[in-house]
């Protein structure tokens, strides 16, 4: 007896590729619960379906051969469970998910995969200041230029923010510290970001506060570093910016400058108009990831998030 296999069918021969589609679909605007109530079928037929979807998605988008690179970590679960995210900041798509953590042997997984040939042609690699990733960055594409992401640098002058706060407000006592008290996010948010109620409260907060108010402004023109296109005038605003921090008694600014200058290769790199690539799309593909794992709280499937990430990017079928 001789078995033939259709085309039209999914792997699971008991429904078509067409229905396997409409299903995955479905899936990329509702949960996995819905459609199988909606279309009357098992919970786990419609996720192995979605599956069968999203190989398709990454088959038809083919092997990635990449010329600049974005590297990110995120958490999976608790208890410090990470794995590596890397992006193509050219194709705007996330190529890689994997690791057993954020190490440099986790990061040379990625590079292993890719192959020595696509190693070769990586120009640029955007990352955090993490020591691990740029190592074996440095040993598989020796020829790509480091460039430390802006959001992770300006994350870390935000903690420094928050702790000059907190700092405040255990100096202070009585009703001075009522500026201060559930005003993080107020202080720590983008001014064009605030509320109608947050403008005046951070008004208020920094009216009554003077190491605030220096602390907050010190904040707010440190971004004009990403706007230099010469290294040299880079350098120039960041030692201006350091020298302003003298006898402002901001200890945790001048540990986030003393981070800066260790770390200024990767900052400068910006400044070479090659490497001028949107830094945004890494911060908006974390927000998916983020808004993916909400939806898919509680499985424990991670081939299942793996491909949800790999295709969030990636055009329906």
């Amino acid at each position: 007896m001789k078995r033939e296999r259709l085309s039209f069918l999914a792997e699971s021969a008991l429904h078509t590729k067409r229905f396997a589609h409409y299903v995955g679909r479905r899936c990329c605007s509702a949960t996995i619960k819905d459609i199988a109530e909606e279309l009357n079928l098992d919970w786990h037929t419609v996720k192995e379906l979605e599956k069968q979807y999203l190989r398709a998605q990454l088959g038809r988008a083919g092997n990635p051969g990449p010329k600049a690179i974005g590297v990110d970590e995120i958490s999976i679960r608790k208890g410090h469970t990470y794995r590596i995210v890397v992006s193509d900041l050219i194709r705007h798509r996330p190529i890689w998910f994997g690791g057993e953590d954020c190490s440099e042997a986790s990061m040379a997984k990625f590079y292993e995969w890719l192959g020595k040939k696509k190693c070769a042609g990586i120009r640029l690699a955007v990352m955090d200041m993490w020591k691990p990733f740029r190592n074996a960055t440095s040993v598989a594409a020796p020829q790509a230029a480091i460039l430390f992401d802006k959001f992770h640098i300006m994350r870390h002058l935000g903690e420094a923010l928050d702790k000059v706060r907190k700092s405040e407000y255990a100096r202070l006592s009585g009703k001075q510290r009522r500026f201060i008290k559930g005003q993080k996010y107020t202080l720590l948010s983008n001014r064009e970001n605030l509320t109608l109620e947050g403008r005046p409260a951070l008004k208020t907060l920094l009216a009554a506060n003077k190491r605030l108010n220096t602390a907050y402004l010190l904040k707010e023109s440190f971004g004009q570093l990403w706007s230099y296109e010469r290294e040299g005038w880079a350098r120039r605003f960041f030692e201006n910016w350091r020298a302003a921090l003298k006898w402002q008694r901001l200890e945790p600014y001048e540990k986030f400058a003393e981070m800066i200058d260790r770390h200024w290769n990767g900052i400068a790199a910006y400044c070479q108009p090659e490497n001028k690539v949107s830094l945004g799309f890494v911060e908006g593909l974390n927000n998916k990831i983020r808004v993916i794992q909400r939806r898919a709280y509680g499985l424990r499937d991670e081939e299942y998030l793996r491909l949800k990430i790999l295709t969030c990017m990636l055009p329906a079928l």
